[in-house]
């Protein structure tokens, strides 16, 4: 059902799209835009929103993401600290 009201939904911004066109007038406008909210809210309502969230990645993927940039930031810190202990001692 979703795939056949997305068909119908394309079909009205293209409709909507060559309007404008021959009447020489830009488009998206505000009177798209409240016809399109209109039509959203009377035959759009019902969808779900499952698979469209934004979610986390597992943490097998964001954990690495995380781990490896503090410790490559502990591992220079500890590198500039060690290498100016060491040459305080040559001056």
């Amino acid at each position: 059902i979703l795939h056949i009201k997305l068909r119908i939904y394309e079909g009205l911004t293209n409709c909507t799209y060559q309007v404008a066109l021959r009447v020489d007038c830009f488009w998206p406008n505000q009177v798209v835009d409240r016809f399109f909210m209109q039509v959203h809210r009377v035959y759009f309502h019902d969808c779900a929103l499952t698979g469209r969230l934004l979610h986390d990645p597992p943490i097998g993927i964001l954990a690495p993401f995380i781990a490896v940039p503090v410790l490559i930031t502990l591992l220079m810190t500890a590198l500039v600290v060690w290498r100016s202990k060491r040459t305080e001692g040559v001056l």
